[in-house]
């Protein structure tokens, strides 16, 4: 019986926004989209590929909030990125509600903001 490799559903080093050049490109682009819990930065350029960089400042609170916000952004972008389509890298920035919110809003939000931006990909069932 063969082993299969399990499927990896995390972010890998290609698809993270970590160079300080591109995350202060994407704010000087000045693309973006602004909800209760987030705001969504939208880079474009020839190397963008739907990679994701993520922000939390210190008005969030401590560094074990900070890391928890950013914790949040990362796996609800993980989690919906199938549903994403562009040539263009996201900044996903922290508001201090997020930490409280409920995983739905939270998800819901990021969904907003991304029909917003135009980023949602055409569903398969003809919807």
């Amino acid at each position: 019986m063969a082993l299969h490799q399990p499927i990896r559903h995390g972010l890998s080093r290609k698809q993270r926004l970590t160079a300080s050049k591109l995350l202060q490109e994407t704010f000087e682009q000045n693309r973006r989209f602004a909800g209760h819990l987030m705001v969504m930065w939208i880079r474009n350029g020839n190397d963008a590929s739907l990679r994701l960089g993520v922000v939390a400042g210190r008005t969030i609170g401590g560094s074990v909030e900070r890391h928890r916000a950013k914790r949040r952004l990362r796996e609800v972008f993980r989690l919906n990125r199938h549903r994403l389509q562009g040539k263009c890298d996201i900044v996903l920035m922290a508001r201090g509600k997020l930490i409280e919110a409920p995983w739905d809003e939270v998800q819901s939000e990021l969904i907003a903001l991304a029909g917003k931006a135009g980023l949602l990909a055409k569903e398969r069932n003809g919807k």
